[in-house]
């Protein structure tokens, strides 16, 4: 099992309540499964639905979160839709 970092950003962040935490998975859908879980908090499940990821700075959120397989110290960024200008 891979272990790294998650990073949370404006509503993600808003919503877990802390800013990085360490994470254990082996894909990025376990990742999602598993903070879904410890948090309990539907807010937080409706924004990781429609949050985009980084992991190690590429985009990971545009194909089938259980094909993408995380690494020891990985850096999992979860970006939620925002606005601005």
């Amino acid at each position: 099992m891979a272990k790294g970092t998650v990073r949370y950003w404006a509503a993600a962040k808003a919503a877990a309540g802390v800013a990085e935490e360490p994470f254990e998975a082996d894909t990025l859908a376990d990742l999602v499964v598993k903070i879904t879980l410890k948090y309990e908090n539907p807010d937080l499940e409706r924004v990781l639905g429609r949050s985009s990821f980084l992991v190690d700075g590429d985009p990971a959120g545009i194909r089938d979160l259980s094909t993408v397989a995380l690494k020891d110290g990985a850096v999992v960024e979860v970006l939620p839709p925002f606005a601005g200008g």
